[in-house]
């Protein structure tokens, strides 16, 4: 008998080990294979999550400027309201300080002293004086407070926009 070995003593432990090989390679191959899967699924769903925070976003700011536009047509009609009101106060004062205006020039024609006609127009203007520092008081009074009224809407828009934002950063 010689000492060689045998054919199947060598190659039977070279097979072990080749296995051995293939499976720890092959274990290898399919963690780093879950890692890339688990990684692709994690990153795809940071990304859905980012698309719906995106979108989410688009429609808050959309609904967000419709709320403005929506504020500014408000403003806009109180605007336009107050000042056909105005307008017509101013008219209504006119008409008014006309009428006196004729019924004054009418007492004047009808005076038979120039004395009385002096004390006429004296008397006129003072109270025409007197009727407008009154009526400008009262207009000025009346256009602050539509100021303010067209403006509220506008206003409650910035103050959510300034509340929006302080919690968003």
């Amino acid at each position: 008998m010689s000492m060689k070995p045998k054919i199947t003593e060598v190659v039977n432990p070279t097979v072990d080990a080749t296995a051995k090989t293939i499976e720890a390679g092959t274990a290898t191959a399919n963690d780093a294979a879950a890692k890339v899967s688990m990684g692709f699924e994690q990153t795809q769903t940071k990304m859905k999550e980012g698309v719906e925070k995106a979108m989410k976003t688009a429609e808050e700011m959309m609904a967000f400027g419709q709320g403005n536009v929506e504020a500014l047509v408000k403003s806009s009609q109180i605007w336009v309201t107050g000042l056909q009101d105005l307008s017509k106060q101013v008219a209504a004062t006119a008409q008014a300080s006309l009428d006196e205006s004729m019924a004054t020039f009418k007492a004047i024609s009808g005076v038979k002293s120039l004395k009385d006609a002096m004390d006429l127009q004296a008397s006129f203007a003072r109270a025409t004086l007197e009727k407008t520092l009154a009526e400008s008081g009262r207009l000025t009074d009346a256009s602050f407070k539509l100021t303010e009224q067209a403006l509220a809407p506008i206003t409650a828009r910035v103050t959510l926009a300034v509340e929006k934002f302080a919690k968003s950063a």
